[in-house]
């Protein structure tokens, strides 16, 4: 029994989950797969919007400016990576510069600050890489990239410490609302019950939201094909570069990530499958010919891997925010496609506050909003090395040869609030494994850390929880 139960512990799931454990209620989220971070929230650009794509009044401008607002403090607060490293958005044809005055116009109506159309040298000085046919550009300096990965893991341990319950492998199958006036939760792991219920499942929204109400839902899969590229080219260009936006989005991008590589895309079709993401030879080729028409000469050689996500997209393009009408007490947070990323701690926010003034919640005295990320090894001198090495000999030992990632951080990272349970899971966390070899050094030794740590046999050990089992029977018996 719990005051509000979440379904989905993506992004947005997780904001909610941070921002309600600020007050005196019991919260429960429930996420059908082993992990925070399993659907949309892990396939992303990891771009954080300025704000000035989405039409002027509506919900996702108003939440993006506002979460774009408060990423700096969420960064400090939870010690995760952010850069505000500035957008640019490019034309390409001269008949198109009016294009650039609309984005303009929208964004200064939306409340984006420091927005100026460059001319095409002005562009080429602060990209040289662009295309030669570069007519002129948008840039917005207030644009960032994050790790969508680390921002929403630090929200669910933040949230975690604050009392958050937080159910994995916990799938919800039917919802009721009982005669006790509450709502009832069937999942694959027995009965939940809730005075609220808020609906954050992603590509899953429409189908939870169909359990309770008259008025269905249709979201639409719209996958998003993506390469991310080695460090080495990582540099290439050092703002996000965007395409003129189309109907079916924002297009194909190319941007450093805050991790030093260089990510390219994503493409935009739309499927029937809430677990599509298959990369296609077909995507791809048609994201390196988007990419390559705003950015010369691509370093596509430099390709690590290739990855899909999928968008929530809903036909009238809108973040949708409310109570259902017919279905009291539970909340929609639905159709959270691009900038959802951006607009997650204003989702949180907005959520939060809402269920507190319905539930008149009251502040907690002992609410922490700080968070100690994992501790990086990465960038320390030799000296702070060396001592960190003395306090624990696990930060001497090396697993992860691509990203140097080392034994002590994947310790942190499986012994934290939530803390990994499977490959991926120390991946998210740590980067290991997410270098040049995609994991093909490391796996063997990080699968002996999670075998020694936590008990589980190397039968049981998955990437991603579910079947995805790496080792499936033993050839030969125990020594």
């Amino acid at each position: 029994m719990f005051d509000v139960i979440v379904i989905g512990a993506g992004v947005s799931g997780c904001a909610i989950a941070r921002q309600l454990s600020r007050y005196k209620a019991s919260v429960c989220v429930l996420e059908k797969c082993e992990d925070v971070c399993e659907g949309t929230s892990k396939a992303n650009s990891a771009i954080v919007h300025a704000g000035f794509d989405a039409d002027e009044g509506s919900l996702m401008a108003k939440l993006n400016v506002r979460g774009n607002e408060m990423m700096d403090d969420l960064a400090r607060d939870l010690d995760i990576p952010f850069k505000r490293n500035g957008s640019m958005v490019v034309c390409i044809h001269k008949e198109e510069l009016d294009g650039l005055k609309t984005l303009y116009d929208r964004g200064v109506k939306n409340g984006v600050k420091g927005l100026k159309i460059l001319s095409r040298e002005e562009a080429l000085e602060m990209e040289p890489n662009l295309s030669e046919n570069v007519e002129g550009a948008l840039f917005a300096p207030t644009g960032g990239i994050i790790c969508p990965f680390e921002l929403t893991i630090a929200m669910a341990e933040n949230a975690n410490v604050n009392g958050v319950d937080f159910r994995f492998n916990t799938r919800v199958e039917d919802i009721r609302k009982g005669e006790d006036g509450f709502w009832h939760l069937r999942t694959n792991n027995g009965e939940y019950v809730s005075k609220y219920v808020v609906n954050a499942a992603g590509v899953y929204a429409d189908k939870i939201h169909n359990m309770v109400s008259a008025d269905k839902m249709h979201i639409i899969e719209r996958r998003g094909d993506y390469c991310l590229l080695d460090k080495q080219v990582g540099g290439y260009v050092s703002h996000t570069i965007f395409p003129q936006p189309t109907k079916y989005g924002k297009g194909v991008l190319v941007t450093p990530t805050v991790h030093g590589n260089l990510l390219v895309g994503p493409t935009a079709i739309d499927i029937e499958n809430k677990e599509g993401t298959a990369t296609t030879a077909e995507g791809i080729d048609a994201l390196t010919a988007k990419a390559s028409e705003n950015v010369r000469n691509l370093p596509m050689r430099n390709v690590i891997t290739s990855f899909a996500g999928l968008r929530a997209h809903l036909e009238k393009h809108e973040f949708v925010i409310e109570e259902v009408k017919d279905a009291p007490c539970f909340i929609d947070v639905a159709g959270i496609e691009s900038p959802g990323l951006s607009a997650s701690p204003a989702i949180g926010e907005m959520v939060g506050n809402m269920l507190r003034d319905k539930m008149n919640l009251t502040e907690k005295d002992n609410w922490i909003g700080t968070r100690k990320g994992i501790t990086r090894t990465e960038g320390l001198s030799v000296e702070e090395m060396n001592a960190l090495i003395k306090e624990n000999p696990a930060y001497g030992t090396i697993v992860c040869r691509c990203e140097s990632i080392t034994e002590g951080e994947i310790l942190d990272a499986i012994h934290r609030p939530l803390g990994a349970r499977s490959l991926d899971g120390v991946k998210r966390r740590t980067r290991a494994g997410m270098g040049r070899c995609q994991a093909g050094f490391c796996s063997p030794r990080t699968m002996e850390i999670l075998n020694r740590e936590l008990g589980l046999s190397y039968e049981e050990i998955t990437k991603s929880g579910g079947k995805s089992n790496i080792v499936i029977e033993r050839t030969k018996g125990e020594v």
